[in-house]
């Protein structure tokens, strides 16, 4: 006996049947003609990255939109100056925390990276912060972070240790041979799919002349990276990075032609305020375009005869006057004014797509805050703040970290630094430890100042917070604010000044403190 039963809408699926409907039909059997296969992201990346990351390079270059989005990841990651907070882990070490190596190291690399001689970088183009920011551009539009380290002498430097930032476009398989499973990408893999050496193009760009590929090994034999490739994955297995704009890059691309025809129909509404238009029977129309008359020029008298007939009238139209037509034409107004037909509400809707698959706000990539309030905009700029600090921590302190390290091994090889003695382990033997750092960037975005720092402040005093957590969120350097308060404090006491107001008076002030009291 055939069993019955409940069925879906299509005909098909039981009603009852305990499935994702994604993976069905669809309720209706909309999904019944979509059926894509099953890929990993190297598989469905690397066949067009190249071909997408050149779309990609052209949005950005000529669409503002993109332009602008770009520019958003490199000042809300990076900012003005990208600083170093050096923090070694003293209990592996086995050493106590020492503040003055800390500001010892600190100050030796902010000052070979942030010098205008621009040394840390191999071309003499960037200083550390320029070449985070080109980093973060860099992710963003490709994916991908791609650096040489370089030794350089005699370059009247104090290190020769220099960077030279990568095209992530330049890396690719020799001769551009096809994918294999020990080489994807330009990438060179060992069984376990850790990447062991790069393959960079080089070569100038120029057409006609022959590229050559350099085979760049990620370490040297002493554990010095020989080469930085800095992207985040989505799966095992992947080789090279996905861009920022891949998800969107289609409606970034319609929406540049939706706004071009827009301002085109609006241009020409605006230059013919008017227009006549003259009946002409389909019979008459016929007969001047196929006929006889053709040969007879027919046409042209009847065009020089109209020319004629107004040009005599002297047709006006801002001038009030209203001239007698010929016989059959009438006049048509148009309308200068913009008609916006929907456009604002589509270009909106579109922009809140791309806004969502760059991963910033919808506010700062569109520059429009009509109709927001304090809490909306503080909502807004809360939630990309977090996208923002996950790019700088997984992305850009990566990179930055790497740069560090390199330049810490010159500061031992060279003197400028003393390890302690007493520490368990030696640089080359725990390299992140000795290394360990995080890095100040631009500050969160302040909405309202008053309030946001009497927030800061209610966290501080309730033990919820730190100063140096407080001051890193507005891009400061707690060490260096405490200091240049000391400083001032002195110089106002010097020139008769009063002390600040937030100082308590009967706990700082000297002078009212017991005699023969140390504090």
């Amino acid at each position: 006996m055939k069993h019955t039963g409940l069925l879906a809408a299509d005909g098909q699926t039981p009603l009852r049947e305990s499935v994702f409907r994604a993976g069905g039909v669809g309720f209706g059997g909309q999904l019944k003609g979509w059926n894509p296969p099953s890929k990993s992201t190297d598989a469905a990346l690397l066949p067009v990255m190249k071909q997408a990351n050149a779309r990609t390079d052209d949005v950005v270059r000529n669409n503002g939109i993109a332009a602008n989005g770009i520019q958003l990841h490199k000042d809300h990651i990076i900012g003005s100056e990208f600083r170093l907070s050096y923090k070694p882990n003293w209990r592996l070490l086995g050493i106590k925390p020492d503040k003055g190596f800390v500001q010892e190291v600190e100050a030796i690399f902010r000052d070979i990276a942030e010098d205008p001689g621009c040394f840390i970088d191999a071309e003499r183009r960037r200083t550390f912060t320029m070449m985070m920011r080109e980093s973060v551009e860099t992710h963003a539009m490709t994916g991908d972070i791609m650096a040489k380290p370089e030794w350089i002498n005699d370059r009247h430097s104090p290190f020769s240790t220099a960077i030279r930032m990568v095209s992530p476009r330049k890396v690719t398989n020799p001769n551009h041979a096809m994918d294999r499973p020990e080489r994807r990408g330009g990438v060179e893999l060992n069984r376990h799919g850790a990447p062991v050496a790069f393959y960079v193009e080089e070569g100038a760009d120029n057409f006609g002349l022959m590229k050559t590929w350099r085979r760049i090994a990620k370490t040297n034999r002493s554990g010095r990276a020989g080469f930085i490739h800095i992207f985040e994955p989505v799966e095992g297995g992947q080789t090279r990075g996905v861009n920022r704009f891949m998800s969107s890059l289609e409606q970034l691309k319609m929406l540049d032609t939706l706004q071009n025809t827009t301002l085109q129909r609006a241009v020409v509404n605006a230059m013919y305020a008017a227009s006549i238009e003259s009946e002409l029977g389909s019979d008459q129309a016929m007969e001047f375009l196929f006929g006889a008359d053709t040969q007879n020029g027919a046409i042209e008298k009847m065009l020089m005869t109209y020319g004629e007939y107004y040009s005599a009238n002297e047709i006006k139209f801002n001038g009030v006057k209203l001239p007698h037509l010929m016989p059959g034409d009438k006049i048509n107004l148009h309308s200068a004014g913009n008609a916006d037909n929907g456009f604002s509400a589509l270009e909106q809707s579109i922009l809140r797509y791309i806004a969502a698959g760059t991963g910033v706000d919808y506010a700062q990539l569109s520059r429009n805050y009509s109709q927001m309030s304090y809490s909306t905009i503080r909502a807004a700029h809360n939630d990309s703040w977090r996208y923002f600090m996950g790019r700088r921590k997984i992305i850009a302190n990566r990179f930055a970290s790497q740069i560090f390290a390199l330049i810490f091994e010159e500061m031992i090889l060279r003197g400028y630094i003393t390890l302690p003695r007493k520490a368990r382990f030696t640089f080359w033997e725990r390299r992140h430890a000795w290394t360990k750092s995080d890095w100040i960037g631009s500050g969160r975005l302040a909405i309202d100042g008053l309030k946001e720092v009497k927030e800061a402040v209610l966290k501080i005093d309730s033990g919820l917070s730190t100063y140096e957590k407080e001051l890193a969120q507005m891009g400061e350097d707690y060490q260096e604010v405490f200091e240049q308060q000391v400083a001032e404090m002195k110089e106002r006491k010097k020139q008769g000044l009063p002390p600040p107001s937030w100082m308590r008076l009967q706990a700082l002030a000297p002078d009212n403190q017991p005699e023969g009291s140390n504090e």
